[in-house]
């Protein structure tokens, strides 16, 4: 049996988050420059879309650049900068065949503007695709976006929009940069490390994690499938006992 076979489709994970890492160790260890590392992360990118898609998951955000990241070195922030951006117009026609809506998140005003506009015009190329939604988290932190809805919240107590005793649970996810989407069901972490890295740490609370030793350009699609092969093999209580959990799935 194949691993696509061996797949429940009743529970495929809705929204996958995932921490892209490892491409500049697999330079190394190859003896490559960062920027090659960065090229053949691409690859992954376009396979793990494919294999999300084919399987139903209906988001898919991908942590492609953290503001932490603008303190790298200069070559290396202007080539990934420019890599994205090529990368995203050479795949636009793909998405579009594929029913793939692209969409990002993250702070626009550290961007160069040249990334913003055409960003924007790929993101509007697919806003009629009504399939899979590939979510770039471009120079992304969860602190900073945090901070951006607190902002928000507070100036629509200043004026007079909302109480202050109002403010609940849905209220912050509301403004977020994710308030449209719904909270990631797996999140994953290719090149072995054990952190989160400051990636959506409000909607991850009760995300299941899985973590890979693979660096990102050697992620396969086969590898994307073990991790929701490894997500529908837990039981997910939300703060409940197991008996409560099957007595639930009896009453529905």
């Amino acid at each position: 049996m194949s691993l696509i076979e061996k797949i429940d489709k009743t529970r495929i994970p809705r929204h996958v988050a995932i921490i892209m890492d490892g491409n500049g160790r697999w330079a190394k260890a190859h003896g490559f420059e960062r920027s090659v590392g960065h090229e053949n992360g691409v690859s992954t990118v376009r396979n793990i879309t494919e294999i999300a898609s084919e399987v139903g998951v209906k988001y898919l955000t991908l942590y492609t650049f953290s503001t932490e990241n603008w303190n790298r070195p200069q070559a290396e922030v202007d080539a990934l900068m420019a890599l994205v951006v090529y990368s995203i117009e050479q795949q636009t026609p793909d998405l579009i065949k594929n029913n793939v809506r692209l969409t990002m998140i993250g702070d626009r005003s550290r961007m160069p503007q040249y990334v913003c506009e055409r960003l924007d015009k790929c993101m509007a190329d697919t806003a009629h695709c009504t399939g899979l939604v590939l979510c770039l988290a471009l120079s992304y932190s969860a602190r900073w976006e945090i901070v951006e809805a607190c902002r928000a919240i507070a100036q629509e107590v200043k004026q007079g929009k909302l109480n202050e005793s109002d403010i609940d649970d849905q209220t912050i996810s509301n403004h977020l940069a994710t308030a449209s989407m719904p909270d990631p069901d797996l999140l994953i972490r290719t090149a072995g490390d054990l952190r989160i890295s400051n990636y959506l740490l409000w909607q991850i609370a009760y995300s299941e994690l899985y973590f890979t030793p693979v660096y990102w350009p050697d992620f396969t699609k086969e590898q994307f499938l073990q991790a929701i092969i490894d997500y529908q093999s837990r039981e997910r209580r939300y703060g409940k006992t197991s008996e409560q959990i099957i007595n639930d799935k009896e009453q529905q």
